[in-house]
């Protein structure tokens, strides 16, 4: 099935002249790097690209090379051949408006995507979208510069948690393998993802994990960001993956909950978990979704009171599937 899907895929981009690629809100690594990545591949094919997203690119993907290339906001009406949209469930997940009238090329490995698209390619077994474009890239007449692939590697990286997620797979790493092969830096990438920290964002460290607490059980870890945080430190993207892991890594937990400050009374909860608990499940509870051990969802209501009942709903729905 696969194979059909990026001979598609690879069909209709060759035939395409213009193409514009966008990803989720709030975009990732994954998303990001992914991105750039199949601009670059299609643009060493003489093709005209746009990068858009709706959302700023965060820390520390906003250094990253070629970066700057990537447009904010909404794609403008434009002569284009195709849209790629990277990991996005359905087309409200772009945030991108007016895109009923081109041919739309969906390419996601969430279980939970709606297949809307000209071209659906889901893979829920693959690690990353950035190796699903590895894959397409290695089915395109093209040679796969270095620069690419370090992108590419990125991608898998990031989203795998540094190979420390459910989702690190022996094919996520001989995909990071053929990567190497092909140019890609692993001490690049490391040096630009974890050792490129601003103070402000160590002093959100400390801000952030001053928050926590846990479940009676021990099994729960909450964490909270508020805007106001953003704000003192001048703050505005910033990739916080990091901080979860932290939480994440306490002996006995399963499922972090990290509440991040949308707007007044709006909180985007992300969720990590490890072992047997399903963050998947949890986020489809509350309407959201996402991986087994990767998910998100969005509550409404006082701070004071989702702190004390979400936990509680949370712990309920683990004790059913354990």
């Amino acid at each position: 099935m696969s194979e059909d899907r990026i001979r598609a895929i690879a069909d209709a981009l060759l035939a395409s002249r213009r193409v514009a690629v966008t990803s989720h809100l709030r975009p990732d690594g994954d998303s990001i790097c992914t991105g750039l990545a199949l601009a670059m591949m299609l643009e060493s094919l003489g093709k005209e690209v746009a990068v858009v997203n709706r959302d700023p690119t965060p820390s520390p993907f906003h250094a990253f090379p070629d970066a700057e290339r990537i447009e904010i906001g909404q794609i403008a009406p434009r002569p284009l051949d195709a849209v790629v949209l990277l990991e996005c469930a359905d087309v409200a997940r772009s945030g991108q408006d007016g895109l009923d009238g081109y041919f739309k090329i969906n390419i996601d490995h969430h279980v939970s995507n709606t297949p809307y698209a000209d071209i659906n390619w889901i893979d829920p077994e693959a690690p990353a979208v950035g190796e699903m474009v590895l894959g397409l890239g290695l089915a395109l007449p093209l040679r796969i510069a270095p620069a690419v692939a370090n992108h590419l590697y990125c991608a898998i990286v990031s989203d795998t948690g540094s190979f420390q997620f459910s989702n690190t797979t022996g094919r996520a790493l001989g995909a990071c393998a053929r990567l190497a092969e092909l140019g890609a830096s692993p001490i690049d990438v490391s040096e630009r993802l974890y050792n490129n920290n601003s103070p402000e964002k160590i002093k959100l460290l400390g801000r952030v994990l001053s928050t926590l607490s846990l479940n009676d059980r021990g099994t729960i870890a909450v964490i909270s960001m508020f805007k106001s945080d953003l704000a003192a430190l001048n703050l505005r993207e910033i990739d916080t993956e990091d901080i979860t892991t932290l939480a994440r890594s306490i002996k006995g937990i399963e499922i972090v909950l990290f509440f991040k400050e949308m707007k007044p009374d709006t909180f985007r909860v992300s969720l990590r978990s490890k072992g047997g608990a399903n963050a998947a499940r949890v986020a489809e509870h509350f309407g959201g979704g996402g991986h087994v051990h990767a998910a998100g969802f969005t509550v409404f209501g006082p701070y004071d009171r989702l702190i004390r009942e979400v936990p509680i709903a949370v712990e309920r729905l683990l004790t059913e599937d354990a």
